[in-house]
Parts: C-alpha cells; sequence; structure tokens
C-alpha cells in the first residue's frame, strides 16, 4: 500500500471515530455531524498536498489551510465555523492522547479578522457612571437610583453578561474580599474580583437601597420596584436610558477592552469574562498586538534609530 493511500486509509478511520463520537456523546444532530464531517475531509485534502496526515499536521499547516480558503474566496465566518472544526477535533485528540501539541492553539479566529466588539471610551464609561453616582447621592438614596448605580459599576468592573447578573444572590458576595461569586454558561462558576467603586456602589445599595425594594423574601441580589427579580431585558433598557449608545454587552467589552489597552494578558481577560475557549478572547488581541507596538517603538533602541531615520 502506498504512502499516500495508507494516509487517507488512517484520516478517513479518525474521522468516523471523531463523527461518532460527537453523534454519540456529545448528542450533535446528523447534519452538524455532516457538516463536521466536509470541513474534515477538506483539511484532509489540504494535508495530502503537503504532504502530512491529520495526526502530523502542524500549527502552521492549520493556518497554511485558513490561508487557502481565504484565497480561494470562502467567507470568514464560514473558515471560523472550519476551525471551530478542528479545535474540537484536536482537543479531542489531546484528550484521547493521541498527540501531544494542539496545532490549533492560539490560532486567530477569521471571524475576528474584521468584526470586533464595539466598546465604550473610558470617558464615555466614566462620564455613565459619575452621572449614576450623582443620580444615587442627589436622590438622598434613593432605592432605585442606588440600585442601578450599582448595576451599572458591577457590569463594568466584572464584565459580567446580562443573565449572569440576573442570576446573582446577595449570598454570591463577598464585599470585604472584593470579590463576587458568578454563574456563567454552563452553570460554570468563577470568582470575578470586584473594584473599589463597584464596591462602595453595592455596600450602599445593600444598606441603602435593596431593603426598601425588597417587600417579599427573595435570595436575589437585584430586585424590582415592585420587590420581584429584575429581567434582561430590563437590565438592557436601564443602560439605553443611561447612555443613549451603551448596552450592558457593550460595558463587558469595555471592560476588557480597557484592560488589555492597560497590559492585561488574554489568559486574564478570559478567566475574568469566563470564555470556555481562549479563541473567543482573542478577539482583543488586536488590541494587545497595538499596545505591544507602541512599547516596543518606545524602548527598543532599533525601533527608535529606525523611526529617526524614516523622520
Amino acid at each position: 500500500m502506498s504512502p499516500a493511500r495508507k494516509s487517507e486509509n488512517g484520516n478517513e478511520v479518525l474521522r468516523r471515530e471523531y463523527v461518532a463520537y460527537l453523534r454519540v456523546e456529545k448528542g450533535l444532530r446528523p447534519l452538524s455531524c455532516e457538516a463536521y464531517e466536509r470541513d474534515l475531509l477538506q483539511f484532509s485534502e489540504y494535508l495530502e498536498q503537503q504532504p502530512a496526515t491529520l495526526l502530523t499536521a502542524t500549527q502552521a499547516q492549520v493556518a497554511g489551510f485558513l490561508e487557502h480558503l481565504a484565497k480561494h474566496g470562502v467567507e470568514s465566518r464560514s473558515a471560523a465555523r472550519k476551525l471551530s472544526c478542528l479545535r474540537g477535533f484536536y482537543r479531542w485528540l489531546l484528550l484521547d492522547k493521541r498527540i501531544r501539541r494542539d496545532p490549533t492553539l492560539n490560532l486567530e479566529s477569521p471571524a475576528t479578522w474584521k468584526v470586533l466588539p464595539k466598546s465604550l471610551a473610558v470617558t464615555e464609561v466614566d462620564g455613565m457612571l459619575e452621572r449614576a453616582a450623582t443620580a444615587a447621592e442627589s436622590a438622598a438614596a434613593d432605592a432605585i437610583a442606588l440600585r442601578d448605580r450599582a448595576i451599572l459599576e458591577l457590569l463594568y468592573a466584572a464584565g459580567l453578561r446580562v443573565s449572569e447578573l440576573t442570576g446573582l444572590n446577595v449570598a454570591d458576595l463577598s464585599l470585604d474580599a472584593g470579590r463576587a461569586l458568578v454563574r456563567g454558561k454552563g452553570d460554570k462558576e468563577r470568582i470575578v474580583p470586584l473594584g473599589r467603586a463597584a464596591v462602595e456602589a453595592l455596600e450602599a445599595y445593600l444598606q441603602h437601597g435593596r431593603p426598601a425594594l425588597a417587600r417579599k423574601a427573595t435570595s436575589r441580589l437585584f430586585v424590582s420596584a415592585r420587590g420581584g427579580s429584575i429581567s434582561r431585558g430590563w437590565v438592557w433598557q436601564m443602560v439605553k436610558r443611561s447612555d443613549g449608545k451603551a448596552s450592558p454587552h457593550m460595558l463587558r467589552h469595555s471592560c476588557a477592552t480597557h484592560m488589555v489597552e492597560r497590559g492585561a494578558d488574554l489568559r486574564t481577560v478570559q478567566t475574568l469574562l469566563g470564555h470556555a475557549d481562549i479563541a473567543t478572547t482573542q478577539v482583543y488581541t488586536h488590541l494587545a498586538l497595538g499596545r505591544l507596538k507602541a512599547v516596543h517603538r518606545e524602548h527598543h533602541p532599533r525601533a527608535k534609530r529606525a523611526s529617526k531615520s524614516v523622520s
């Protein structure tokens, strides 16, 4: 049997095993399994020209495959789906100890090449939070104003999803330690730090705001004017009223963006936001690279010389 034929058979066996895993253990629908199989087949055919196999593929070859897709007019969203398929496939091989390194690790998702999350400038967030603080003070510790200020401070300080915010209980807070227990997607729990401003806003709300609103027994941290739980839709409307162009998701992205701009590494931001995959956090890579270039120009002697010679 020729090496090419042998590698083709090996790739085919791996594809079938992975699709069976998706169907039986992951419970994916037939159409989804077929899509994953097509993506793996396309990558296998690309590797045969290298030559390489699914088991021996390198990060450079995966990156080359993405470049190949782009050259042939494949849209970024479609290419991103194919990369997502490969990520899952190689995680499966890694867990099964068939490979030692994941060739998809730290590769930028094609879906992020042009589409970046919208965020607010630091001055815009500061203005929103200052207005909320002023409203709470001028209303003589009005319960609703205190609650709204605490929500805005928490959304920005911890980068929470709306569902995570509405699901918070009073017992989830550890204000003395400056942290909160958050339940994210798939009921995964994580600890998020809270800055001084958020802690102070929450303390004021718990002391003067929540007792006036919680007319009936409830464990929820944030309650409505009628004493019930607040909804996700209500949070969106409240944030929109605070700043005409803002949304809860923009505050979440602003939290991550401002941290990366000030030097936070992507792994830290991933942990804070509760992203299961670092690839999701890599949308902020453009910010990290921008800062890296600025630091390089400022501190590297050859970069300084280059800039002087150009000028």
